[in-house]
Parts: C-alpha cells; structure tokens; sequence
C-alpha cells in the first residue's frame, strides 16, 4: 500500500534523463528538485484554489447536513425513512452523471468556471454522507438530554445549537475531514464544470502537465507529493475524531 506513495516521492526526485531507465533506479542517488521548483513557481494559485473549494464545501456541508441529520434523528419527521433512504440512493449516483446534470444547470445560471459553481458541485457528494452519519451518531444521543433542554425552555434549534452539536464534535470533524477531501481530490467535477476557467484546483493543476507527446513526470509527481501533504497532516492530526465518527450508532445500548 505505501510503495505506490513511495514510488511517487522517488520520480518525484529523478531527473527526467533517468525517467525510462531500465532497470529504474530504486533510489534517487542523483536527485533533482525541478519539479518542486515547478510547483512553487507555477502550482502555488491551484493550490489555493483547491483551499478555498475545500473549505467552502466543509462549511455548506456541514451547514446543511447537520441540521438535517438532527431532525432525522431527534425530531424523527414523517416520512424520515424514506428521506434517509433518499441520501442513500444519492451516494450511489456516478458523479460523472452529476457532473453532466450540473453543467447543463450552470450554463443556464451562468456559474459555469467558478469557484462557488465547484463548491456546491462537490457539497451534493458530501451532503448525503453527512447527514448519515449526524443521523447515525445524534440518535444515540439520550433523549433525556433533549427533555431536560425544553424543560430549561430552549427550542429545538436551542437545544441543537448549545446541546446536540457541541456532543457531536466526532461527527463533525468526520464529516469535514471527508467534505474537504472529496473536494481536495475532485476531478470529475473540476473538468467538466471548471475546465476553461482562469481559476482552477490543484487537480487541473496537475493536468497542465500531460500533453499529446510529452509528460512532465517529474512535475506530475513532485505536484503530487505537495498536493498529499495536507491531506496526509488532516488525516494524522484527526484519527482519532475519525474512528470514533464513523462508529457511532453502530452499537445500541
């Protein structure tokens, strides 16, 4: 599983004379750092791009799915289990077939080629898997807690506000970590939505490099290396938020 990542580090160093090499070097005992002079120099704006998508589809992600998931746990509404039904069916659509659906909508709006067009894009992948999981973990949440508040007088959006959500901190750093990867790692929906715009994701990013006859390899993966590394330090730093997330509700008292 780590060699792949592995191999990415090592092209990433090899200079681009050693790129077909036979047999390969196994190490870069001679290494070069054009290719993360490249990405500082030309990668830095796609970078920042994909931060901004990134955290804008955590933020509407979490804005949307968290109250839903506690009015499908708590308030338990007519006809919820066909709603959360619903969300489960709309994980399963291919995001190619979204992204197809979405380019004719934008052109109508005119969003096509921006950076709110590709953050409501990513937040239809996110929004079901939040609400899930809000609805997973908020059901398991004792509903003496919810009494107590409207006894004390709070209201619903009250008692989410000062009771449910500040409980729920492991479902919501899970489903922000998951929001703000899908949209980090995105293609599908920056190529189709985003692909003759002037400001685009690290995905596309990447992109610029392939051409019909040449591949900067070395480019290709030094980008790749940088592009890994805040995913790699979210997924470190929030594991333990994670692992405790993605199991709630599994297991009823």
């Amino acid at each position: 599983m780590l060699f792949p990542i592995y191999w990415m580090i090592n092209v990433s160093l090899t200079k681009t004379a050693d790129m077909r090499k036979s047999p390969p070097n196994w190490f870069p005992f001679d290494p070069t750092f054009s290719g993360y002079q490249a990405v500082l120099s030309q990668q830095l704006p796609y970078l920042g791009t994909s931060l901004v998508v990134g955290l804008g589809t955590v933020v509407l992600t979490l804005v949307l799915a968290a109250p839903a998931g506690y009015a499908l746990a708590k308030l338990r509404p007519r006809g919820g289990g066909a709603v959360s039904f619903i969300f489960l069916i709309a994980q399963m659509i291919p995001g190619i077939i979204m992204a197809m659906g979405f380019y004719a909508i934008y052109l109508n709006l005119g969003i096509l080629n921006s950076i709110p067009g590709l953050i409501l894009a990513d937040s239809t992948i996110a929004v079901p898997f939040g609400v899930l999981l809000f609805t997973a973990f908020m059901s398991a949440i004792p509903d003496e807690l919810m009494s107590a508040a409207k006894i004390d007088g709070a209201s619903y959006w009250r008692t989410f506000r000062s009771v449910v959500l500040p409980i729920s901190r492991n479902s919501v750093v899970t489903v922000s970590l998951f929001a703000f990867l899908w949209a980090w790692s995105d293609f599908i929906f920056a190529s189709t939505l985003d692909g003759g715009g002037k400001i685009q994701p690290i995905t596309l990013g990447i992109y610029k490099y392939i051409g019909n006859n040449n591949q900067e390899w070395n480019s290709i993966m030094a980008t790749a290396v940088v592009a890994s590394i805040p995913a790699a330090v979210l997924l470190i730093v929030a594991q333990r938020y994670v692992a405790a997330g993605v199991t709630a509700g599994a297991v009823k008292d």
